[in-house]
């Protein structure tokens, strides 16, 4: 597993085989990104629009607890800051990694 994904892992104090299928799937695609060849823009937001796709579709389930959505609350608010910056000036491209950091550390 890429040492990023390992270290979010670890500041969560989750083990991979405790995670969920949805959140297991998303661990590998995260992992196959993160590991597989050139990582380009145009990759990054191929990936944050699939991942948003995802994350609309599951909020259609109105059986989801609050805490669920919760999370793919955040985790769509992340995905598309990552898209708007994606074309934004440098300075919110910075903003963007220092906060991305933040969530690891």
């Amino acid at each position: 597993m890429h040492p990023i994904l390992v270290k979010l892992l670890n500041k969560r104090n989750v083990k991979k085989e405790e995670l969920t299928k949805e959140e297991l799937s998303d661990f590998d695609r995260w992992d196959k990104i993160l590991s597989g060849g050139e990582v380009t823009v145009e990759k990054v937001g191929e990936f944050c629009r699939a991942q948003i796709g995802a994350i609309e579709a599951q909020w259609k389930d109105l059986n989801n607890d609050t805490k669920k959505n919760e999370r793919l609350i955040i985790a769509h608010t992340i995905y598309s800051t990552i898209l708007k910056t994606l074309t934004a000036p440098e300075i919110e491209r910075e903003s963007l990694e220092e906060y991305l950091t933040n969530l690891i550390h």
